[in-house]
């Protein structure tokens, strides 16, 4: 048991509900005296920073280079390559799901939304198998720049929803970790939540096994949700914030996290929104006025 500056007690989850005690590697309890608070630590660093800033810089660049090295040779057939990807995602997304999902609506439970909003994070979800899981989705955002890599060698359209989402979501989730931000609990186990769903539809497409009954405008309407979640505990965020500073009580989140928050999820929203629109309803309106 671990007591934070702000004089909560973090622990283990497992310990809270023994009955999950056998579900839980010894590795992830023991995560923090292994590599954890060295990895925090890490990403604790200000100037660490310039990392998940080089990763996108180099992203960027790579996408014009890979693109026209695609432009007069045939698509590359690695259906299997990116089943097997697809699988990895999906499988890593459904275990951070049911390791941070679960804690963040105990502690909801626990406290009110005001609560959860301004307490410090960082010995509340920061430690244990918990903070391993919270760790894995920051760094994931590298990994997850592969995605890109299939769209270009497949030479499908690479629209600027896919990059903007994957440069931004990089950058936006290393900042707000260094700084603990309170909201992030609550965006890691949306996204994993989304992710599990998104990449589990994407497995099955790729080994050609979808369900007749699952229609693609349910993944979109999933990340639409996630989006609009987003919007609204930033704006929660941004009224607890202001509440903190007009009554002078102690609130653990900070401006800048709640802005890059704002704009973050209110572009994905817009950016969504008009895909949503564009893909599922435009084609069936312009095909209606050609008949």
């Amino acid at each position: 048991m671990i007591e934070s500056p702000h004089g909560f007690n973090y622990v283990e989850f497992s310990c809270i509900y023994p009955i999950l005690e056998y579900t839980y590697l010894p590795f992830e309890k023991e995560y923090d005296n292994f590599i954890g608070n060295k990895i925090w630590n890490f990403i604790f660093e200000p100037g660490n920073i310039v990392y998940p800033l080089l990763a996108v810089t180099l992203y960027g660049i790579s996408l014009p280079i890979g693109t026209k090295f695609m432009k007069n040779r045939k698509p590359w057939q690695w259906r299997n390559q990116l089943a097997a990807w697809n699988f990895f995602l999906f499988s890593f997304s459904t275990i951070g799901m049911l390791r941070t999902a679960p804690q963040v609506l105990h502690y909801l439970s626990k406290w009110s939304l005001k609560e959860n909003m301004c307490n410090d994070i960082t010995y509340i979800y920061g430690h244990g198998s918990n903070g391993m899981w919270y760790q894995l989705f920051t760094l994931s955002k590298f990994i997850e720049l592969i995605d890109t890599f299939f769209i270009i060698i497949h030479k499908k359209p690479l629209i600027f929803l896919h990059w903007y989402h994957h440069v931004t979501v990089l950058t936006y989730c290393w900042f707000a970790s260094s700084l603990s931000a309170p909201t992030c609990p609550f965006f890691s186990s949306m996204n994993y939540s989304v992710h599990a769903f998104m990449y589990g539809y994407y497995f099955l497409m790729a080994i050609r096994k979808k369900p007749k009954w699952l229609n693609p405008i349910y993944v979109t309407l999933a990340q639409i949700s996630q989006m609009i979640a987003g919007v609204t505990l930033t704006a929660l965020g941004f009224y607890y914030y202001s509440d903190s500073k007009k009554n002078g009580y102690d609130c653990a989140i900070e401006g800048k996290t709640l802005t890059a928050a704002g704009i973050m999820y209110g572009s994905y929203l817009y950016l969504f929104l008009q895909f949503f629109f564009g893909r599922f309803f435009t084609k069936k309106e312009s095909t209606k006025k050609t008949v």
